[in-house]
């Protein structure tokens, strides 16, 4: 069993095991993210195809968009691997009275929702920018608020720094995978 740890104010942060190690689908290997694989499979296959078919019309759809799915499957969860929510949280639950938006009357309780919608939908529509995704991400707010009082433009702030804050990461981890110059 997993043992609690402690965020940065001295709370106690429960951490779930539930004893799924997300075997990979193809390797059996664990570790592998459902979310990301699943978004990043769509997301490969639909442009796999896109390329295939303008290059080799309906056979080179088929086998572009095979081949992007693959390839977009490992990308989603890779990405979505990259992030732990538990991480997140204790980050935002930490910093979110810092951030120019955050209402001193309400709770992290209330912000929460709109963090979580933000990083997990940076991991669900990998390669796509904020400004690609924003109206989808308005339109699914209301579903994914739970307690939150907070209407779309109020969590939108915080949703997209939860997605930027990814981005920022994936960025740094890219220069260091790439290393100086």
């Amino acid at each position: 069993m997993a043992q609690p740890r402690q965020d940065g104010n001295g709370n106690v942060v429960p951490i779930a095991d539930d004893g799924d190690l997300n075997s990979d689908p193809i390797t059996g290997e664990p570790g592998a993210h459902p979310l990301g694989t699943g978004a990043g499979g769509v997301s490969g296959a639909v442009a796999g195809a896109v390329v295939g078919g303008a290059v080799g019309g309906p056979v080179g759809a088929a086998v572009g968009g095979a081949l992007g799915a693959v390839g977009g499957g490992a990308a989603g969860s890779s990405l979505a691997e990259q992030l732990n929510p538990t991480d997140e949280d204790a980050y935002w639950r930490d910093n979110f009275r810092k951030r120019p938006y955050a209402d001193e009357t309400l709770s992290y309780d209330h912000y929460r929702p709109a963090y979580r919608y933000g990083w997990e939908s940076r991991a669900r529509l990998a390669g796509q920018r904020w400004d690609q995704v924003e109206r989808e991400l308005e339109r699914g707010w209301r579903e994914n608020r739970g307690e939150s009082r907070l209407g779309w433009t109020d969590a939108r702030m915080a949703a997209r720094d939860a997605w930027q804050r990814v981005d920022h990461r994936i960025a740094d981890e890219r220069e260091i995978d790439n290393g100086p110059g």
